[in-house]
């Protein structure tokens, strides 16, 4: 299965602020119906977030940790805001609900979190939906 990680800088700002945005993608899922599940990772607050640690090292461990469960792609957002409450967005795309519930009851879990304070110490906050 091919990895492809692309990292761009989506907007930049006068005040030196930029959106970025973090695309890693396991494979491609034209043609297959829409059963995925989305977990969504938001990280508030807190007095420091280390941008390229998260994009470089935390996503491909989630990645690596979770693809046996079924996690199919994630991709990082940061806000155009300096100031902003929410530091970063993750967003996970799984096989289904299922896979995402298997991939979080993992043994693995326990090394994504532990690796969280390593690149911030704002409260990590996560969601689960899946398409209506």
């Amino acid at each position: 299965m091919a990895i492809a990680i692309i990292t761009a800088p989506r907007a930049k700002f006068e005040d030196g602020a930029a959106f970025y945005e973090c695309t890693i993608i396991l494979n491609k899922l034209e043609g297959r119906p829409m059963t995925s599940a989305t977990m969504i990772v938001t990280c508030s607050g807190g007095t420091y977030f280390d941008r390229d640690y998260y994009v470089d090292v935390h996503l491909p461990l989630a990645l690596a940790s979770w693809q046996k469960h079924g996690l199919e792609g994630a991709t990082a957002f940061f806000p155009r805001d300096a100031d902003a409450v929410d530091v970063s967005v993750g967003i996970y795309r799984f096989r289904n609900e299922s896979a995402l519930h298997a991939a979080l009851a993992s043994a693995e879990t326990d090394a994504i979190m532990n690796d969280v304070p390593r690149f911030t110490d704002a409260k990590v906050f996560r969601m689960i939906g899946a398409p209506l």
